[in-house]
């Protein structure tokens, strides 16, 4: 019987043994798409303890928490660091077999050396000696990073952002590039005239352009866009329940534009074509400055309406949601494609019913010039785990070209969240060391370390120019 999370973890046979320790575990992480704070970043900031480094903004580990019934107090609320930490402790033994389970140890034992397994019996020890190391230097924001050998990081920001940090941290002495992403949601959210008017006139500040019309907030977009690519911005990134791909016409999105600045209520098929035609222009905006598109389809946020009045987004009420898919994303990039502009594109899906179907739909507009220019994105959230990863990759793998896969990502609001890198890999060698030991691939290691390798690095770096 194998030892819990040993230095073969994940690994079930020789060859993903040898996959996993010769070719990926050394390689460095490039973390093209998360939530971490450039702010933080910037000041290399030191966390007081494990718990604002840990548990703080990880809405993963509060959907646990309120599953085993742990007050919220002890969750978002008023309850001491230490007595959140004892209550995420207290129901860790409850995790067995969610990914949260492996990826607690994993970060333990990566980040501190720390190889119990936590629960209430370990947890006062576990937490002092972590807490003694965070008040190091070497345990700093920076310093974290390159403990875990991050190459890369792209940050997720709105356009209008000043991206200061960017500056401050490109213009210091650290050697992880840390680069924005694109991410203009707000700026299609006209579902409350109040709040969207608000940001419009943000944006026109920033801008330096008077939004009045529709044409003016395409302009303010590009002149923002292209100071994001003059700080070294190479991706955008949209989180959409679905792809919007409503006919429209000039005059059509003039009058709706003009009917929302006006503070008015659009109906449901004004705001379906609001946001196709700026989900369109902002298409073509990354194509023509040379940038890869991620869409994030399928989240059915903030279901629990009174926990949202009280707390707000982002804090684990969102769900798996079930919406049409293969029509819209048809239509949206067959028209970039029939234009000749549609550039470098990432689709990930929140729901697993769909992976066959991202798989084949991509395929569907590879160019014949860009290698693995259409990408069927990593599991994303509720499927960046064991069984969600595994079936991502055998439904690419089927359907598509695993070899060209650029591969993982956090997108992770946590600097403990890097391990997950290693996580994905220990999956992906495992995967291909059962074919070779079932006698589905050849035992070619010179074939199968590159492919390893690709998927886990050097694909990512060169699909996106890093």
């Amino acid at each position: 019987m194998k030892q819990f999370m040993d230095e073969n973890f994940l690994l079930q046979n020789k060859t993903a043994e040898t996959l996993y320790h010769e070719f990926a575990k050394d390689l460095p992480i490039i973390d093209y798409h998360s939530h971490l704070g450039p702010d933080e970043i910037a000041a290399d900031k030191q966390f007081a303890n494990l718990t604002k480094i840990w548990l703080e903004g990880d809405h993963y580990k509060w959907r646990a928490m309120r599953a085993n019934g742990v007050p919220e107090e002890f969750c978002t609320g008023s309850a001491s660091d230490e007595q959140k930490f004892i209550k995420w402790a207290e129901t860790v033994p409850y995790t067995l077999r969610n990914p949260l389970y492996h990826w607690t140890h994993l970060e333990l034992k990566r980040y501190f050396g720390i190889s119990e397994v936590l629960n209430p019996s370990t947890a006062d020890r576990i937490y002092k000696d972590a807490n003694q190391k965070l008040s190091t230097k070497e345990f700093s924001v920076q310093s974290l990073m390159k403990k875990m050998n991050v190459e890369v990081v792209c940050t997720t920001d709105d356009p209008i952002d000043s991206l200061e940090n960017h500056a401050k941290i490109k213009s210091g002495h650290f050697l992880t590039k840390v680069l924005p992403t694109w991410r203009p949601d707000k700026s299609m959210a006209a579902e409350s005239p109040e709040i969207y008017n608000t940001y419009i006139d943000r944006l026109s500040e920033v801008s330096g352009i008077e939004i009045l019309k529709y044409s003016d907030l395409i302009l303010a977009l590009r002149k923002r866009q292209a100071f994001f690519n003059s700080m070294g911005c190479r991706l955008s990134d949209h989180g959409l329940e679905t792809f919007y791909a409503e006919d429209f016409t000039t005059a059509e999105t003039d009058r709706i534009f003009a009917k929302v600045r006006s503070g008015k209520n659009l109906d449901q098929k004004e705001l379906m074509v609001l946001k196709s035609a700026l989900l369109y222009e902002l298409a073509i905006m990354d194509h023509e400055s040379g940038w890869t598109q991620q869409f994030h389809i399928g989240a059915l946020r903030n279901n629990n309406g009174k926990m949202f009045k009280l707390l707000g987004p982002d804090k684990g009420y969102d769900s798996i949601g079930d919406f049409e898919v293969a029509r819209p994303m048809s239509k949206f990039l067959s028209r970039l494609a029939s234009e000749d502009k549609l550039t470098k594109t990432i689709v990930y899906n929140l729901n697993p019913r769909d992976n066959e179907l991202i798989a084949t739909m991509v395929g569907n507009f590879n160019d014949g010039i860009t290698a693995g220019k259409m990408q069927f994105g990593s599991g994303w959230w509720f499927l960046d785990q064991k069984d969600g990863m595994e079936k991502q990759m055998n439904a690419l793998s089927s359907l598509g070209l695993l070899s060209r896969f650029v591969g993982m990502l956090t997108d992770s609001r946590s600097f403990m969240s890097f391990p997950r890198h290693e996580y994905f890999r220990r999956i992906l060698c495992n995967l291909i060391g059962k074919d070779v030991e079932n006698g589905e691939l050849p035992n070619d290691m010179k074939l199968l370390g590159k492919t390893v390798q690709d998927i886990s690095y050097f694909n990512a770096k060169k699909y996106f120019g890093f």
